[in-house]
């Protein structure tokens, strides 16, 4: 048994598009088959007006926000979100409680809504790639709740972007990211992006001594399993939202796991393993057993559960 210990975080010679522009396997054929709308046309209008007034409100919000306390502030994003996925037509289901106090986030990515859906749970500062930044009304939203933007065409400035996820979390903030690096259907185990979850920002949570909470989002439509919010490959992003206002009986979960506490100078990759084999829970090799037992949601009375406790000692003395 082997002590794992971090390395040094460097973005190195051989960085490059493939490590920062994940890919899935996902196409067309992961998405449902073209179906009749489940709402009227003046409903989905309706759907539609709703959405534009809400991004007008959180154009609102962009200016209320630098002018709120901490607390108000999440509080006033938190609502903004919940509101918008019931103007979507989308029933919000909560699994568990997000410790209080810091957390680095970590959720699998199937879909845009995936975003609303940690706000609607967790206000925490987003990582998000650079090109959301430009986008009309959301991209101003995201900057003033602080969102941490990265540029994929510029792997070297991936270090100074990993500082600062680590300064948000030492100053209390919480912070929400998709480590996968990309959205697929959620459905098929072969369209799952080849390399998983993604350590880098792990890195961040082992430097600020920050615990890492897993959350597990899950769609269904009409109370099955269903693909249709996913928003894959080439598929514009109005499409997707076209898809998703004409349906009903719409409904995102929202799992959250217990914390995962790494030890200091823990290793992200070992660290990115664990919380993705949470998220996931299929049979990986020989953490089978670990994998599928029960989580608690809620740590209690200020100790570790002997989950918690597993998957820290996993962490700081095992090779995984």
């Amino acid at each position: 048994m082997t002590t794992a210990a971090a390395e040094p975080w460097t973005a190195g010679p051989g960085a490059g598009e493939g490590l920062w522009r994940p890919a899935s396997g996902c196409g067309p054929d992961c998405l449902p088959p073209p179906a009749a709308p489940d709402v009227s046309r003046p409903r989905r209008a309706g759907r539609l007006l709703g959405v534009l007034g809400m991004l007008l409100a959180g154009a609102g919000l962009t200016v209320l926000l630098p002018l709120l306390s901490a607390a108000r502030g999440r509080a006033a994003l938190r609502a903004w979100a919940r509101w918008m996925l019931r103007t979507l037509g989308v029933r919000l289901l909560v699994r568990g409680r997000v410790p209080r106090g810091r957390a680095l986030l970590v959720a699998n990515h199937v879909s845009w809504l995936d975003v609303l859906a940690v706000l609607a749970v967790s206000p925490a500062r987003m990582v998000a790639k650079r090109e959301v930044r430009s986008w009309p009304l959301v991209g101003a939203l995201a900057a003033a709740a602080g969102t941490v933007f990265v540029d994929r065409s510029r792997p070297r400035d991936l270090p100074a972007t990993v500082a600062r996820v680590a300064g948000a979390l030492r100053s209390g903030r919480s912070v929400a990211v998709f480590p996968e690096g990309t959205t697929w259907c959620g459905a098929a185990t072969d369209c799952r992006p080849s390399r998983g979850f993604r350590p880098a920002m792990f890195e961040a949570a082992v430097a600020a001594g920050a615990p890492v909470v897993p959350l597990s989002l899950g769609y269904r439509y009409a109370g099955d399993p269903s693909t249709l919010p996913a928003f894959l490959g080439a598929e514009t992003l109005w499409a997707s939202v076209r898809r998703v206002l004409a349906a009903r009986g719409l409904t995102v979960s929202v799992t959250v796991s217990a914390a995962l506490h790494p030890a200091e100078g823990a290793d992200r990759r070992a660290l990115a393993r664990i919380a993705e084999a949470v998220v996931h829970p299929v049979a990986p090799t020989r953490r089978r057993t670990l994998a599928h037992l029960p989580v608690p949601a809620v740590r209690r009375a200020g100790r570790r559960s002997w989950y918690e406790t597993a998957l820290v000692g996993a962490v700081s003395y095992q090779d995984l």
